[in-house]
């Protein structure tokens, strides 16, 4: 297959590319000018320069011959003084890749969401929190911050041309971590500052960790078996932890003592309006913005067993996904 990728020089397009390439698939990507192309490295792709607000037709004459469109780049931010280019990015660039994919006769469009559009977890009365997936109900009014926002934008637009007749399938991944994380993500800099020994304390949080490799294996196998208009959670069954036991994990893998102060919410939420107020007057994104501790408050933990029953996907223990990472920062010069 011919195979068109948008954000492919982002952590997981690049690791998309790479895995496109080991299936034999060709690959043509849409880059920016000035794109970082680390991640690309040893990558055999055709590059073609662009952006997802180009016009609908100038993106079809990029994806002319391709086979499958993987609309995997978005801006993500949790803080910035002007959210409309995010916007612009996320949900018109959504609407104009996905229709120029249409228009340039690709037989499957998988759009890369997030797991910020599912139903969030909430706790039981034992105080358990039992994951949630794709079926739980949620609305617009629960995005709690501009890029999640966003993003919920962008996926409606995906399901209503899905609804309309397009081979558009959504993928959710939840939080991947492993090799090629260049800048790194949020999720990467958590193991970053854990190796430099910068993160004295950390939030009683949740995540589901899950491989790199696997969310790719899970687009590709979205292209090979998803169900059109369907939405499918890229995660792992046994990767709801919190951020304790992920730093717990970390700790035994690297031989670095965890830290042991759980920053109290409050403290946190104080720190951060803080912080948002300095940054309108330095322009400079604060370290801790609300959006990202508000996110915090929460276990975001999910179930993917439906892309393990119907697509297959991977579930590389994320033990070996915390590794591979800590691998890849140490040998990277990144820790």
């Amino acid at each position: 297959m011919l195979c068109f990728v948008t954000g492919a020089s982002g952590f997981v397009g690049a690791n998309l590319v790479h895995a496109l390439n080991a299936r034999g698939h060709r690959v043509r990507t849409l880059l920016r000018p000035g794109a970082d192309l680390r991640g690309l490295v040893g990558a055999d792709h055709e590059a073609v320069a662009g952006d997802l607000t180009d016009p609908v037709d100038s993106l079809a004459r990029a994806m002319r011959g391709c086979d499958w469109c993987f609309h995997v780049a978005a801006s993500y931010a949790l803080w910035l003084p002007d959210y409309a280019p995010m916007f612009r990015a996320n949900v018109d660039g959504t609407r104009n890749v996905l229709q120029a994919a249409h228009q340039a006769g690709c037989s499957r469009i998988v759009y890369t969401s997030t797991v910020g559009c599912i139903g969030l977890p909430k706790p039981g009365t034992d105080g358990t929190v039992r994951p949630t997936d794709e079926s739980t109900p949620v609305a617009e009014s629960q995005m709690s911050n501009p890029y999640k926002l966003s993003k919920w934008r962008a996926e409606v637009v995906a399901r209503e041309l899905a609804a309309k007749g397009l081979p558009v399938v959504v993928v959710n991944p939840s939080a991947p971590i492993g090799p090629r994380d260049v800048k790194p993500t949020p999720t990467g800099k958590v193991i970053v500052d854990f190796l430099r020994r910068a993160m004295p304390a950390y939030l009683d949080t949740g995540l589901n960790w899950v491989h790199v490799r696997d969310v790719c294996e899970g687009h590709i196998l979205a292209a090979e078996k998803g169900r059109i208009g369907q939405r499918y959670i890229l995660g792992h069954q046994d990767g709801n932890w919190t951020m304790k036991q992920a730093l717990d994990v970390l700790a035994e893998i690297t031989g670095i003592p965890a830290p042991r102060f759980r920053v109290p919410y409050g403290v946190a939420w104080t720190a951060a309006q803080v912080d948002e107020v300095v940054a309108k007057f330095t322009g400079k994104p604060p370290k801790a913005p609300i959006a990202g501790v508000r996110m915090a408050a929460y276990k975001m933990w999910f179930d993917p067993s439906k892309a393990v029953r119907e697509l297959g996907l991977p579930q590389t223990p994320p033990r070996q996904a915390l590794s591979d990472a800590v691998d890849w920062f140490r040998s990277h010069g990144m820790a």
